[in-house]
Order: structure tokens, then sequence, then C-alpha cells
């Protein structure tokens, strides 16, 4: 089988061992952005205590994927608090801090998993690296842009505008534009995520570090590893 085929199969084998293990009853459960989350909207589906569950999406393709399996889908603030989050990444470090927004949807996905009393993360084992080696997302105020830009580079960055196959910028959901940004090594995630979030205009910054509860690796084998903290 290819390795591709086995990735997948991986997935649906630990969606199946995380909604097993993790929903519970009249749970309100935020659901992240990205292929996974559909995965999981299915099996989360077949579950029996579906009709007591609530879910916050966090863009409009996976609440439109989770209305279309039946789940309940509400707004997030006519609810007291989410319970659990489901969410990928797009790079996990050896210290559990991640790099989120490849999707655009970095903002809502941060207030999430801050917001959420258990947050777990499903990645397949390319995701995991000893350090960072890609652009980091930064959602910027449109009227910002050029101020934010210049900012970033006196600050040693080199962001790009992110833009759609035809060259018009991308517009996240929340009517923001992204700048995917080079950092070059650093050692303190958490300093420079605040370094960042300090320019007025930045929104969010695509470094979480905050640490999940339970990180789900899916191997290009067909197996699958499970980190809990």
């Amino acid at each position: 089988m290819h390795s591709k085929s086995l990735l997948q199969t991986a997935i649906c084998e630990l969606a199946v061992d995380a909604v097993n293990r993790f929903v519970k009853d009249s749970q309100c459960i935020g659901l992240g952005s990205g292929s996974t989350m559909a995965v999981l909207i299915k099996e989360i589906s077949k579950s029996v205590n579906m009709e007591t569950l609530k879910f916050t999406a966090t863009s409009l393709q996976i609440k439109i994927e989770a209305e279309k399996y039946g789940l309940d889908v509400v707004d997030e603030n006519s609810v007291r608090q989410i319970d659990l989050v489901f969410d990928g990444a797009d790079q996990i470090d050896s210290d559990f801090n991640m790099i989120k927004g490849g999707g655009g949807a970095l903002s809502k996905e941060k207030i999430l998993i801050y917001a959420a009393k258990k947050v777990i993360i499903i990645a397949d084992s390319s995701k995991f690296v000893d350090a960072f080696n890609r652009t980091i997302p930064i959602e910027v105020h449109q009227f910002a842009r050029s101020f934010v830009g210049r900012k970033l580079y006196e600050i040693g960055t080199a962001p790009t505008l992110r833009t759609l196959e035809k060259g018009y910028p991308y517009i996240t959901e929340s009517g923001n534009i992204i700048f995917d940004t080079q950092f070059g090594s650093f050692k303190d995630p958490q300093r420079r995520e605040i370094e960042v979030k300090s320019i007025p205009g930045v929104l969010e910054v695509g470094l979480f570090t905050r640490r999940a509860d339970v990180y789900y690796k899916a191997k290009f084998d067909g197996s699958f590893e499970t980190l809990m903290f």
C-alpha cells in the first residue's frame, strides 16, 4: 500500500480512538481546520452521544462539513465553556510549541485552544520537528499592512504577503491579511510571540506556546502514536 494511503489509514484509526476516548456526553467541542478535521467529524457523527454535543468551528469550511454530518454547530459566544478542542498543526517542535495558521484560521484557532479545558492535536509524523524550519503566519489588520511590514523587517524577520493563485491578497474570514514570515532561528517562542503581538495592527501570531494535553502522531506505516501530558 502507498505511504499516503497508509497515512490516511492511521488518521482514520486515530480518529476512532480519539472519539471513543475523549468525547463524552453534553460536551461543547471546538473544531480546528484542515482535512484531518473532516475525518474526525465523520467519526464523531457515528457517536452514540452525538445528539447531546454542541460544536463550534474555526472556519466556514469546517462548519459546513460539520453541518453536513448533522452536528449541532453553535456560536462560540453562546456557550459557557469549551470542554475539548480537536485541531491540527503545521509544525510541532521538540518542546511541543506549534506553528499554526497555514489554512488562515489562526486567530480563531488560538482563541479556542486557550479557552478549552482540554486540547487534542492531530498531525502526521512529518510535522514533528526538532526546531521550526518554516514560515510563521502573522494575521494583520489591512489598515496596518505597510506599518507592520516595516516593523517586522526592523526586528529581523522577512514577511511575505500571502496571496491567492492569481496574485490577489489572501483575506481571512475575519477580513484580515496574512504575512507568512521567515524568522530564522530563535530560542524563546513565547518571547517572540509577545514581541510580534506588541506591534500595533498585529492581530495574532501563528506561534502557539500552550502545550496541548494530547498529541496524536499519524505515521506513514499506517500506525499512530499517542503522547499525553
